[in-house]
């Protein structure tokens, strides 16, 4: 599987005009959308924080050199993939780049598939970092904060702002629901690593057959397509934080080489020599007793103790009954923003709901349970339907909200199944999601 997009260019900076036409046209006859520039001060007028590509230097030119070119771009996005390409005499200059930031780098000579798979793998890299940071940049717009004030909330929250300084690993306990991805996020974004990626790995999600290749990459080439390599997401997360939810879920075989990434700090992609370092924090996440699940043989002991270096529990609902009403208070007045509903009531039905029901989807259930407050549908205590002052207009936009989000609970989020079900094309699902104001993250389970 490969991340990169159509859109992304490699840059292949050199000065010798024949060997820069020989492996752009090489980057071409791959598929890659190549750019040739002949001195390193064209390449950084290109470059900018949003830049989606990867940048191939040689590093010696005259002028700025290929070492300054990178050292430039790492000051405007130290995750701008940097590849160089040395000479013999230059191997160790190049190895000591690497210590320093830069991707991956080529002696001369090298062959031509080398180019294209390191190529490649850059590319996968940005898509990953790019993609990884829209997502955090979404969830600081979207999620909601751990509300409450119970001492239980007051400790937890507390207990995040200490860790997140710390950065030392923490396992995330908590059923589902509690909102383990959210502090999962709250601890990456108030981390020294917040200006890089946190990387999000649905452990369950993963067919046991590709988990190897998604997390850890991939130096081989992909049958099915012909094309080479992936950046997998452990290499994404590095300088950042890697979190994976459903811990509890990772095949055996995956457990033994996430532990060697644990103990060692480094990578070793399928079909690679060598293994790679990284630099990452892991979040782990489980909605049920790990510990159970090493009694039972299904979860290896020694990575059990490794992730728990630090536990986070996070408590159900059920025992912080006092936060349920400025919960989901926070939930109505969310819901009622973004639907632009300016009126509602509250009836006793409702009231009765909050105290006795005993919330086994937890904040996650409260959440939706507003908004269907809000959408004016029938809810299990007995809410009114819509009400008739409702246009026309406005009654079908309810409904079809109604619709997309039972298509996602049914879905878990899933947006290609999600496609499939209603029959539309992806863009049509965003735009009806984005103006109804539904996030498909918030019927992923694990959470």
């Amino acid at each position: 599987m490969s991340f990169f997009t159509a859109d992304q260019t490699i840059l292949f900076v050199d000065d010798d005009t024949a060997l820069r036409d020989a492996n752009v046209q090489t980057l071409d006859l791959a598929g890659l959308s190549v750019e040739a520039l002949a001195d390193a001060p064209s390449a950084l007028a290109r470059i900018a924080p949003d830049f989606s590509g990867a940048v191939v230097t040689d590093i010696r030119m005259p002028g700025m050199d290929g070492l300054e070119l990178r050292a430039a771009i790492h000051a405007i996005d130290p995750d701008i993939p940097v590849i160089l390409i040395t000479g013999h005499a230059d191997v160790a200059m190049a190895v000591r780049a690497l210590k320093d930031g830069a991707f991956d780098f080529l002696a001369k000579p090298f062959a031509s598939d080398h180019l294209v798979s390191a190529a490649r793998r850059a590319l996968d890299y940005r898509a990953l970092v790019l993609d990884n940071r829209r997502l955090v940049a979404a969830a600081a717009a979207v999620d909601s904060p751990l509300i409450g004030e119970s001492a239980a909330m007051v400790r937890l929250r507390e207990t995040i702002a200490q860790l997140a300084q710390a950065d030392i690993d923490v396992l995330i306990e908590g059923e589902t629901g509690t909102g383990k991805e959210l502090v999962a996020h709250m601890l990456h974004r108030q981390s020294r690593r917040s200006g890089a990626a946190l990387v999000a790995v649905n452990c369950a999600a993963l067919p046991h057959d590709l988990a190897e290749a998604e997390l850890f990459g991939s130096d081989l080439i992909d049958r099915a397509t012909g094309k080479l390599g992936q950046a997998g997401r452990i290499r994404a997360a590095h300088r950042g934080t890697l979190f994976l939810d459903e811990i509890d879920t990772m095949h055996a075989a995956v457990q033994a080489k996430l532990l060697r990434v644990i103990e060692e700090r480094e990578v070793q992609p399928v079909g690679a020599a060598a293994p790679e370092p990284v630099d990452l924090r892991v979040v782990a996440a489980t909605k049920t007793d790990l510990m159970d699940a090493v009694r039972a043989g299904d979860f290896r002991e020694d990575l059990y103790y490794r992730l728990h270096v630090v536990k986070l529990r996070i408590p159900p609902l059920r025992e912080r009954r006092s936060d349920i009403p400025q919960t989901f208070a926070w939930f109505l007045d969310e819901a009622a923003a973004k639907m632009g509903v300016e009126d509602f009531r509250i009836d006793d039905a409702v009231r009765r709901h909050l105290v006795e029901h005993d919330w086994p989807g937890n904040v996650r259930e409260l959440k939706n349970f507003a908004y269907s407050i809000i959408l004016g549908l029938p809810s299990d205590p007995g809410h009114t339907p819509l009400s008739p002052d409702l246009t026309l207009a406005e009654r079908v936009a309810r409904f079809e909200a109604t619709i997309l989000r039972d298509t996602l609970e049914a879905t878990g989020g899933d947006i290609a199944r999600a496609m499939a079900g209603l029959g539309l094309p992806r863009k049509t699902l965003y735009d009806k999601l984005a103006r109804h104001g539904i996030n498909p993250r918030d019927f992923r389970g694990g959470t």
